[in-house]
């Protein structure tokens, strides 16, 4: 059978090993809630594109997200390429078959406003500085919930990003270093930056103190009351959502803060070469074809710039 026997040994002896933890996870789930499900009692050699293409349908059907079944569909593909190196089946079902084009997540930063807006109710939050670090540094929730103290220098004003907070549950939490040598990096902190990691430092030992023998020292920036690693899907539903509410803000995604630091430097003048080393995009490229679109005033300047040429 295809499942759960086959993509059940794929996932152990091929995937687990030899990629990050959230990525074995992301294809242990697809595996489990989306294939299993309605090809599990398929044989191997059997499958055909014919079967592929109606798991698509019916996935789409039920509502789920065109992103998601074209991530079916990418680890279906892997897994059955694995099977035919192996000699299990003669070809590669996915091969002929097209995943769903996935539908582009609308970007939503912040305007000027609201991002001054958001950070007003967030003073004297006990995560203040983590929406500050968000917003001025645009690092991501992994970055920022791995973030250790020596990776800071509060005389120097600047931070090391070298890991990131891959899980934390219930049942532990583990780190990864970032995907690219570019996601290492050092970044230079804005004032009003240093000056919320500096209270956060003061209050954050006042906690421990507090806590007596009950804190857990990870050498964690942002941590759970105890010292413990916060969870993403907390600082989501517990701490950011909320946030919003008090702010009167729309309901954006934690990512969005990251796009609001992005359009905020873009359309203050700043180079995009040094937006995407400040984020850590692979090319300058990524830069301009995620946020030219979200800035409609650089049409704006090309055609005053031409207008000069000419006048």
């Amino acid at each position: 059978m295809l499942a759960p026997s086959y993509l059940d040994r794929w996932l152990e002896d091929s995937v687990k090993d030899t990629v990050r933890l959230t990525t074995y996870q992301g294809y242990e789930r697809i595996v489990r809630l989306h294939i299993k499900p309605t090809l599990g009692r398929i044989k191997l050699e059997n499958l055909t594109p014919v079967h592929l293409r109606a798991l698509y349908r019916e996935r789409l059907e039920v509502g789920l997200a065109p992103r998601i079944v074209q991530l079916v569909h990418t680890t279906l593909h892997r897994a059955l390429k694995q099977a035919v190196a192996d000699g299990l089946m003669p070809r590669n079902a996915a091969d002929v078959v097209k995943g769903p084009r996935p539908v582009r997540k609308e970007i939503k930063p912040l305007r000027p406003e609201q991002a001054r807006t958001l950070l007003t109710p967030a003073r004297g939050d006990r995560l203040e500085a983590l929406y500050m670090l968000a917003v001025t540094t645009g690092m991501r929730q992994g970055e920022l919930l791995g973030l250790k103290w020596e990776d800071t220098d509060l005389e120097a004003g600047t931070l090391q990003v070298r890991r990131t907070l891959s899980t934390a549950t219930g049942e532990g939490f583990s780190f990864s270093a970032p995907k690219t040598a570019k996601g290492r990096r050092s970044i230079k902190l804005p004032a009003s930056a240093l000056s919320a990691l500096g209270r956060h430092r003061e209050a954050q030992l006042k906690e421990r103190r507090n806590v007596a023998g009950l804190w857990e020292d990870h050498d964690l920036v942002f941590t759970t009351q105890v010292g413990t690693p916060l969870s993403r899907q907390d600082l989501i539903t517990r701490c950011f959502k909320p946030l919003l509410r008090r702010a009167g803000l729309p309901n954006i995604r934690f990512h969005d803060l990251r796009h609001t630091c992005a359009t905020l430097l873009l359309g203050r003048g700043v180079h995009a070469k040094l937006v995407q080393e400040l984020l850590s995009h692979a090319t300058i490229s990524v830069t301009l074809d995620t946020y030219s679109h979200v800035l409609p005033s650089m049409g704006n300047h090309t055609a005053t710039a031409m207008e000069d040429v000419y006048s």
